[in-house]
């Protein structure tokens, strides 16, 4: 599985706004710069997350983005859920709206993308920003 940059560049966002969570909303501006992303293409991320559920946008000269929940409740798997889609390797072995092909019922190696598959979840699932801004690197 490979994560583009949606789902990296959208993750650092989150945990920028997780780091820096406070009661005033962070301009768009601000993130991209302390996270070398380009503001526009920031811009597409933020609408995802925000339809998401995972930040609120604020309008106005003071107004930016803060995350729609406390930090500790926003896992890595939301935000790459919110970004990528469904979490897995192929196909017919996704998390949610798996497709079906004619070798479906007879498949060897599906169980081995289930597998990993569900390793990745759990991972994912067990991380939240919080855990991020206590243990960056």
């Amino acid at each position: 599985m490979k994560i583009s940059t949606k789902g990296r560049y959208g993750l650092r966002a989150m945990y920028d706004l997780a780091y820096h969570h406070s009661d005033a909303p962070i301009p768009l501006k601000t993130i991209a710069q302390r996270q070398d992303i380009s503001e526009q293409y920031l811009e597409q991320l933020m609408l995802s997350l925000r339809k998401a559920g995972l930040i609120i946008g604020i309008r106005g000269a003071l107004g930016g983005y803060t995350l729609a929940k406390a930090p500790t409740d926003i896992t890595v798997g939301d935000v790459l859920r919110a970004l990528e889609g469904p979490i897995g390797l192929v196909d017919c072995a996704l998390e949610a709206n798996a497709t079906s092909c004619k070798r479906s019922d007879v498949c060897i190696t599906r169980p081995v993308w289930e597998k990993i598959r569900d390793s990745v979840i759990q991972t994912v699932d067990s991380m939240t920003l919080q855990d991020l801004c206590e243990n960056p690197y």
